[in-house]
């Protein structure tokens, strides 16, 4: 149950934001809050569909009579409120908690986070020329999705799509610890070994492109990877009854991969194997 789940109907909460007046449902938190009031403010390990983690630290905000910066993400609303998003406290630490990530992790495929770097002068050579990552080859075991360690921020996001709040496998957990911490399955033995039912909601919430479909790997390392060229078609999964929606995205009148809308009341934006991977009878090769 995610925190947006605990709302109380009915009841209001004011605080302010920013200098403006916001009144979000009570249960709800200061980010609903800034969003509520036109806030943009940045996230990581947070995702509508999954419970709050609070490990990125990256949506802190500065709370009037707090000793310390709070997660706006978990933190819940309270009566009278006075919150600051863009004190010289909060960009200080959201500016070096992303030069932090940026100097231990490749984040060249993490679009949401290059433009917030851009945005608060995030500097990552000032801690070394390169990221000093785990300079691991990319795991691949499979032709349906890719790991890449270099790429991981270990928001937490995988292990908690693959636990309580959807897939309920269990098959990934942060090892570790350090600089040598890592998503790993179970005594870290080969997917196909462990209790991963290939449902693929790991790549979907991933942030960085660290967990990542096959397709859209093998396409990168071609240099064919266009997604500003994608079109993006819902449509409903023809394998069962349920009714998942699915989100195709199509480059060269070929599907590249398949998503699910966060916001979908059946799935909340989850699949499985089949409605993840299970697209390639919709363009099968052609017979000789």
């Amino acid at each position: 149950m995610t925190v947006a789940d605990k709302t109380v109907s009915g009841t209001k909460v004011s605080i302010t934001i920013d200098g403006q007046p916001v009144e979000v449902d009570q249960g709800q938190t200061i980010l609903d809050g800034c969003r509520s009031a036109g806030v943009d403010t940045p996230t990581i390990c947070y995702a509508d569909n999954l419970t709050p983690v609070n490990v990125c630290r990256v949506c802190v905000v500065e709370v009037d009579g707090n000793r310390t910066l709070v997660p706006s993400c978990s933190r819940p609303a309270e009566e009278g409120m006075v919150v600051h998003t863009d004190s010289d406290r909060v960009r200080h630490s959201r500016k070096m908690v992303l030069e932090f990530l940026g100097s231990g992790v490749d984040l060249s495929q993490a679009t949401e986070i290059g433009p917030w770097m851009d945005h608060y002068g995030a500097d990552t050579a000032r801690y070394g020329e390169s990221p000093e990552g785990m300079n691991e080859t990319v795991k691949i075991q499979d032709d349906l999705y890719i790991r890449d360690y270099d790429k991981c921020v270990l928001c937490y996001k995988c292990v908690e799509a693959c636990g309580d709040d959807a897939q309920h496998t269990f098959a990934i957990a942060v090892a570790g610890r350090g600089f040598d911490a890592r998503i790993s399955t179970e005594f870290d033995v080969e997917l196909p070994e462990s209790a991963c039912v290939y449902c693929g909601n790991c790549i979907g919430v991933c942030p960085t492109g660290a967990l990542q479909f096959k397709s859209e790997f093998d396409m990168r390392e071609a240099a064919n990877w266009r997604p500003e060229e994608h079109t993006v078609t819902t449509t409903v999964c023809s394998y069962c009854g349920v009714g998942c929606n699915l989100e195709l995205h199509v480059q060269d009148d070929t599907i590249v991969k398949v998503t699910s809308p966060a916001d979908h009341s059946v799935t909340s934006g989850h699949l499985c194997v089949k409605g993840r991977f299970g697209w390639q009878y919709v363009q099968p090769p052609t017979r000789r």
